[in-house]
């Protein structure tokens, strides 16, 4: 049996990162898989609580499990969970782990509701891995001109330690300069320096980038360097995905035969996955 916590294991020794990618739609799962197996790469798939209402969490396990059944360590995770129910209802359904994140809430409650999600979802099955966040991490999956960040919004190593301890979670999502989204009136950077200090800080954690959309390659490959194992990419994604939509259906407004509208987002999508896998330096991991 593949766990994801042995692939971990292995990306953070060797300093490499495992890649995770939402999904709300069963084509650019199929191109997710598809890269991720030519690639021979572990993978992860998400949804959001929005992209599980869609598509059903129920079908998203059912989905997932038929791409590993031939025999890729692709695994699913429910992305941005902000509550105990929404994450219940994930690990009920049989996601391989979850990302509660109650970074909006107050330092304790934080860890209140993180531990007992943890605790839970270990009493269901010690194999499920949970997620917890750290830090204010701001904007949106989607296209701002600017997001506003300080160094106040960044995970402290002091309380990425204490939240840790208290909690038990397999993952950390910290913030060190990263934001949801893409911005296109503003660079975006990646503080190395504050990673450092919170790879000490908690020197046996697996941590997670989220908001890898819009950041350079070479902050992406130094902060693997430097820590990280796990890369999250969402909206680069979606507007790869979107843009080729609309360019197929404006080509040929009369095609009525969906797959053949969505091949061009398919071949876009499987092709940006690859750019990114190869990046994580996960490629011929498996």
């Amino acid at each position: 049996m593949k766990l994801l916590s042995n692939y971990f294991k292995r990306a953070k020794q060797e300093r490499w990162a495992i890649g995770h990618f939402n999904f709300s739609t069963e084509d650019q799962l199929k191109a997710f898989a598809e890269a991720a197996e030519e690639s021979k790469s572990p993978v992860m798939v998400a949804t959001s609580e929005g992209e599980a209402k869609f598509v059903g969490y129920k079908q998203a396990v059912v989905l997932v499990k038929s791409f590993g059944d031939t025999g890729l360590p692709i695994f699913l995770s429910a992305d941005h969970h902000k509550s105990f129910e929404s994450a219940k209802e994930a690990i009920d359904a049989g996601y391989d782990t979850v990302l509660i994140d109650a970074s909006k809430l107050p330092y304790e409650e934080n860890i209140a509701l993180t531990k007992k999600v943890v605790d839970y979802a270990k009493s269901v099955n010690p194999d499920i891995a949970v997620e917890g966040e750290l830090g204010y991490l701001k904007g949106e999956s989607q296209i701002q001109e600017t997001v506003e960040i300080s160094a106040d919004d960044y995970t402290k190593p002091e309380q990425a330690k204490d939240f840790v301890e208290k909690t038990g979670v397999d993952r950390l999502a910290i913030v060190f300069g990263n934001i949801h989204g893409i911005v296109v009136k503003q660079k975006e950077r990646l503080d190395i320096g504050v990673l450092k200090t919170i790879v000490a800080a908690v020197p046996e954690t697996i941590l997670v980038l989220h908001g890898a959309s819009g950041l350079l390659d070479a902050d992406v490959r130094e902060a693997i360097k430097n820590g990280i194992s796990n890369v999250h990419v969402n909206t680069e994604l979606r507007v790869a995905y979107m843009d080729a939509l609309r360019k197929a259906v404006g080509k040929n407004p009369e095609q009525m035969t969906p797959y053949k509208v969505f091949a061009d987002s398919f071949e876009v999508s499987k092709s940006l996955i690859k750019q990114k896998l190869e990046l994580f330096g996960s490629v011929g991991k498996i």
